[in-house]
């Protein structure tokens, strides 16, 4: 963990140190959350990185901070693609299951009657 002092002007700005943004990426945007007394830029929610927010929200809730709490969101965020994965893998399973079983009873309905 690097920490740096960063000068606010008196409309509220500051500028970020140029090595910090070239190792957040080059997105225009960040997700900025305020937790603990602490701002957390993160990356903005996307695809790839799903319950960021509920992740440093439930942390802070469990009292990490500082470096506790960038370590355990580094951790649990490793961990969500693969529980995602598992889930959807299981979703699928459930679905394939359901759909082997389920008999279509709007055949009967709308068949046209044989003894017409």
């Amino acid at each position: 963990m690097e920490k740096r002092r960063l000068q606010i002007s008196s409309q509220q700005k500051t500028t970020l140190p140029a090595d910090f943004c070239d190792a957040l990426g080059s997105e225009t945007e960040r997700d900025c959350i305020f937790a603990d007394g602490m701002l957390v830029l993160t990356p903005v929610a996307t695809a790839e990185t799903p319950f960021t927010q509920e992740v440093l929200a439930d942390l802070v809730q469990q009292s990490y901070s500082g470096e506790q709490l960038l370590m355990a969101f580094q951790e649990l965020r490793r961990q969500i693609r693969p529980a995602v994965e598992t889930m959807i893998k299981e979703a699928d399973q459930l679905a394939k299951v359901a759909a082997s079983e389920h008999v279509d009873s709007t055949d009967d309905i709308f068949e046209p009657s044989k003894n017409r």
